[in-house]
């Protein structure tokens, strides 16, 4: 059946550029258009906000925020992102168009995948999020509908839009945003979210791809929940005989219950992946899985939801700190009490319970009666987008007056135009209450500090409070900058940015000291040496033979010449002398035969020829036969004299 007859924006241009020619996907937040860029000739996808959430300002950063930290990244497996503007009460991304279809798509047509298959998804959408958590965010939203696939092959990760900064944004309170089949326990209980609820999700993913189903399904997303906080993902084998046990592993450790014990981020994770194909046979990697068992699954367990946190005996959430939650418009169907595992009973941890009674009390306020006096009240007209005078024009068509006018940065509405009101349009309010508008001063430009000679937390600090944001770190020597503190920085201080801008520093390692040869000689000698140019020196655990005498430095960790930094460690391998190794008996033999054999043993050899004498024939040797000797020491061999 065709879903985009009835859609008003088909057949629009947005924008005046983007012409809508028709509806891909509709989700909790936003509806996906696939569009022709007019000016450009070309297909794009565009993502445009329901306009019922527009209205709210924090979903409208979260649009800005995703386009903002997508186009940062620029990664061959992540959906790019193009443009992002407003058209009156649409805001939108205009993004790359993949043709193709999702993972979701893929498994319910398939079911179970062999795992060659399943690996060749998951490493680029490894790949992508590990970009995304070098550059220093978290997706949040990690699931099968999010993972595209397309006719040539390629694999990207969509949907940054519940993206988070993984330094500045980790808590949550009140309620936690994402897809409960794929949410960390922490997320769940302690409303967490950094680079491992990632890699907790990915697991999910694997073991999806894998056996062709969930490995936590029920009949209401409490369940699903319980099950997250108290019941390991189980091994895919477990679902599919003969799945091998590298596979299996690997989803332990992606999807370990304990965050401390799953790898740090996607990068990590990645390489384990890696590993995991390398130690696999092409038998078991092409295997093919047998017929996926039936999954059971509510119609909520895929979508992205609000999912309320645990609440005290008042109903506040338990977290401390952290951002205020966005309210979502899809509600959860009203769970029963969460299923006892079916092996033991163990006891609820008393975040469990509470979880439970938060999506229960949420239910319950949803489905309450809400009276209105329709003849005191009127609701908020949307004025995003709007001039100051078309914003006073319908309040006051709308019997309401203007509280005040404030303005701020912003870099999606044009300046001069409603970027906020507070309360928000659609809010009822009294007949005669009034309202007020914040007004866009435009984009904002920062300027990036002078850094220079700043030590690198205190540098960090400065870019942070400038609204910037620290990137990456390379060390280099440097003859007059301390070491730990900032040579340059790229852009450069004085230059001109957007807010949130990544800014590159190199670091000193301060002046280079160059490494002596110390081997051959003393220890104490030879630490007394580095540590006076500043090195540090470690000794080995275990000693070697050497030719230099016992008590000496056979090896240095750092060659001789090699540059290093103050601070840096040598590490140096003592000798135990050299071997003792048993002397051959060359006596009566040819002078060249003797030589080869007395090389042979591990011996230098010395010809000694008497004077006028004519023989080649070995008459004595200076070390006796079947005796030890130092190896590498010298053997004198003499012949025999007149």
């Amino acid at each position: 059946m065709d879903t985009t007859l009835d859609d008003p924006l088909v057949g629009r241009v947005l924008d005046g550029r983007y012409r809508i020619d028709a509806r891909i996907a509709a989700g909790g937040m936003a509806t996906v258009y696939r569009a022709v860029d007019t000016r450009l000739d070309r297909v794009l996808a565009l993502k445009v906000m329901h306009p019922a959430l527009a209205a709210d300002a924090a979903f409208v950063d979260r649009f800005i925020r995703e386009a903002k930290s997508v186009a940062r990244l620029a990664h061959p497996n992540v959906v790019a992102v193009f443009d992002q503007g407003t058209d009156g009460p649409y805001t939108y991304l205009a993004m790359e168009y993949v043709s193709g279809c999702t993972l979701r798509d893929v498994l319910r047509e398939r079911g179970a995948l062999q795992p060659r298959a399943a690996l060749d998804i998951l490493e680029p959408v490894l790949a992508a999020l590990g970009a995304a958590h070098r550059a220093g965010f978290v997706h949040r939203d990690m699931k099968p509908e999010n993972v595209l696939i397309g006719d040539d092959g390629r694999v990207k990760v969509a949907d940054f839009g519940l993206v988070r900064s993984v330094d500045s944004v980790t808590h949550t309170t009140g309620s936690v945003l994402g897809t409960v089949s794929y949410l960390a326990p922490e997320q769940i209980e302690n409303g967490i979210a950094d680079t491992r609820v990632d890699v907790y999700a990915c697991g999910v993913v694997l073991y999806e791809m894998l056996t062709g189903a969930k490995p936590h399904t029920g009949g209401t997303p409490a369940q699903v929940l319980y099950q997250h906080l108290h019941e390991d993902v189980p091994p895919p084998s477990a679902a599919v005989p003969g799945l091998p046990v590298g596979l299996d592993e690997l989803v332990a450790q992606a999807a370990a219950r304990d965050p401390q014990l799953r790898p740090y981020d996607a990068a990590a994770l990645l390489g384990l992946a890696r590993g995991a194909r390398l130690r696999l046979s092409d038998a078991e990697l092409d295997a093919v899985p047998p017929q996926a068992r039936a999954e059971v699954r509510s119609a909520t367990e895929d979508r992205t939801s609000v999912i309320p946190r645990p609440v005290d005996a008042l109903g506040a959430p338990l977290a401390a700190a952290g951002e205020q939650p966005v309210q979502h418009t899809s509600r959860l169907a009203t769970p029963p009490p969460p299923p006892a595992p079916a092996r033991r009973r163990p006891r609820p941890r008393r975040g469990t319970l509470l979880v439970v009674a938060g999506v229960l009390l949420a239910l319950g306020l949803g489905t309450g009666v809400w009276y209105i006096n329709s003849g005191q009240f009127t609701k908020v007209p949307n004025l995003l987008g709007k001039t100051e005078a078309q914003a006073r024009a319908q309040l006051s068509a709308a019997g309401l007056g203007v509280k005040g006018v404030e303005r701020k940065f912003s870099d999606s509405f044009d300046r001069g135009t409603v970027m906020n009101t507070d309360p928000p349009g659609g809010k009822r309010i009294r007949g005669n209450g009034a309202v007020t508008i914040t007004l866009s001063r435009g984009p904002q430009v920062v300027a990036v500090p002078n850094l220079k000679g700043r030590p690198l937390e205190e540098a960090k600090t400065e870019l942070t409070n400038a609204g910037l944001a620290p990137g990456m770190v390379t060390l280099a020597f440097s003859q007059d900058i301390a070491q730990g503190s900032v040579i340059a920085s790229d852009p450069a201080g004085g230059e001109k940015r957007a807010p949130d801008t990544a800014v590159a520093l190199v670091v000193s390692k301060g002046r280079p000291v160059p490494v002596p040869s110390v081997t051959g000689i003393p220890f104490e000698q030879a630490r007394s040496t580095l540590e006076g140019l500043g090195l540090k020196v470690v000794t080995a655990p275990e000693q070697v033979n050497a030719p230099s005498p016992a008590g000496t430095v056979a090896n240095q960790s750092v060659g001789a010449g090699t540059q290093a930094a103050t601070g840096d460690a040598v590490t140096l391998t003592l000798s135990k002398g050299p071997r003792q190794l048993p002397v051959p008996n060359v006596t009566g033999q040819d002078v060249e035969a003797a030589r080869k054999a007395l090389e042979a043993a591990g011996f230098k050899v010395k010809v000694d020829r008497p004077f006028l004498s004519f023989s080649n024939t070995v008459d004595a040797q200076s070390a006796p036969a079947g005796q030890n000797a130092p190896e590498g020491s010298t053997i004198t061999i003499r012949t025999k004299g007149l």
